[in-house]
């Protein structure tokens, strides 16, 4: 089965928007080939702008553009993007509510060996709690890029997640993209498997490993959260087992217990993803494995439950 990383499929997208709608603008800082935006710039070299490495200025000048009635796209590492750039984001863009698709690459220990100081496991949590921030994670090419047009539809700010490497894919073009919305891949009994970005491949495979067939959902919206879907799930089974690539302090496991919690049919709640801590330098299949993030472990996770 051909593979596609997000990312890529964020380049593609974007190039066929910014040559489709006059109103779109491209900001990156100094990644472009990374990032994919460069696409959009081989086809529209007057409306992509690279602003060097200056992720809190890029920002700023995004939210000069959106105030200008352009819809922008601002494109740099989560680590940058969401790290770096928060208090840009937060005062600049989230406060006036400004158009703005933040859209940012490499996030979570899947950036492999560019170690500790790249892998963004904080960033969900961090766009979580800016009000108003729309926040979504694509699973696959298709579904990257109907959320790219999806959020180019909208008013208002929103973080888009897109990974480094390439993953399967689990949609193709029969399948429609709806924010705030989850998606029911594969039902099951007892236990649902609630996963996002490339933890949806992941829970696909531990599903097809397990005797006891359980639900899959993909959860790409993380906020708005699709609440009735999961209230839904709580009240249908014993045990929801999220899984993410991100810690578990903030991101998808956080806005599932809260809804849950708060639910008339509470059930338990466990968390497949990064344990509070930092990551390190390895090749990414490596660090899902030794940091309890990939198949095997929600296998286990199910199993032991």
């Amino acid at each position: 089965m051909a593979k596609c990383a997000t990312r890529e499929a964020y380049g593609k997208a974007l190039a066929q928007l910014i040559q489709e709608n006059e109103r779109v603008v491209v900001l990156d800082a100094d990644l472009a080939g990374s990032t994919k935006t460069s696409e959009a710039k081989k086809v529209c070299p007057q409306r992509h702008f690279d602003v060097g490495i200056a992720e809190g200025n890029m920002m700023g000048i995004a939210a000069g553009l959106a105030a200008s009635k352009y819809i922008v796209f601002a494109s740099s590492f989560a680590m940058f993007a969401a790290g770096r750039a928060f208090e840009q984001i937060r005062n600049s863009i989230g406060y006036p509510h400004l158009n703005v698709k933040i859209c940012a690459t490499h996030a979570g220990l899947s950036v492999g060996e560019d170690g500790a100081s790249h892998q963004c496991n904080e960033d969900l949590a961090l766009m979580r709690v800016i009000p108003g921030m729309t926040v979504i994670q694509p699973c696959d090419e298709e579904e990257t890029k109907q959320a790219i047009r999806a959020v180019a539809n909208i008013d208002g700010p929103c973080y888009v997640r897109l990974g480094r490497g390439k993953v399967e894919s689990v949609y193709d073009v029969s399948y429609t993209f709806e924010i705030g919305k989850g998606n029911v891949l594969r039902k099951g009994k007892k236990v649902a498997l609630v996963a996002s970005g490339m933890m949806v491949q992941e829970a696909l495979k531990a599903a097809a490993m397990l005797e006891e067939a359980p639900t899959v959902v993909n959860i790409s919206t993380i906020k708005p959260l699709d609440t009735a879907l999961i209230k839904e799930l709580a009240k249908t089974h014993d045990t929801i087992i999220t899984c993410e690539e991100h810690s578990v302090i903030g991101g998808l496991g956080s806005a599932v217990s809260d809804v849950v919690a708060s639910s008339a049919d509470a059930c338990v709640v466990k968390h497949i993803g990064v344990q509070d801590t930092f990551g390190e330098s390895g090749d990414a299949q490596a660090l899902f494995e030794k940091y309890g993030i990939n198949a095997k472990a929600i296998v286990k996770a199910v199993q032991d439950r």
